[in-house]
């Protein structure tokens, strides 16, 4: 085969087509080395995904809160959580804490 019938060649006239080269020689700066590429892109993307699930976590967190303060402003309730999480005490009152071994 000769550089004339290689040259003639129906593919080889297409992938040497100067406007098939510019195309693909700009899709590849796009894709790789532009400041908006793929890889950039997918990143991103990781990124939103994090701070989209923080802040399903936050929200739900926000509405325990919210509940725990609605809960506290009951008296009764709120006595219960300064003794559970403070241990404190009325006057006159004795306060035994106890602990539980878990070693066998």
């Amino acid at each position: 085969m000769t550089y004339k019938q290689f040259k003639d060649k129906k593919i080889v006239r297409f992938i040497t087509n100067k406007y098939f080269l510019i195309t693909v020689g700009f899709a590849v700066w796009m894709l790789f080395f532009d400041q908006n590429s793929y890889e950039t892109h997918q990143m991103l993307n990781k990124e939103i995904e994090k701070l989209e699930s923080n802040k399903e976590f936050y929200t739900k967190e926000i509405k325990q809160d919210k509940q725990v303060i609605e809960d506290l402003k009951n008296n009764k309730k709120l006595e219960k959580y300064a003794r559970e999480q403070y241990k404190m005490k009325k006057e006159n009152e004795d306060l035994y804490l106890i602990e539980y071994d878990t070693i066998k």
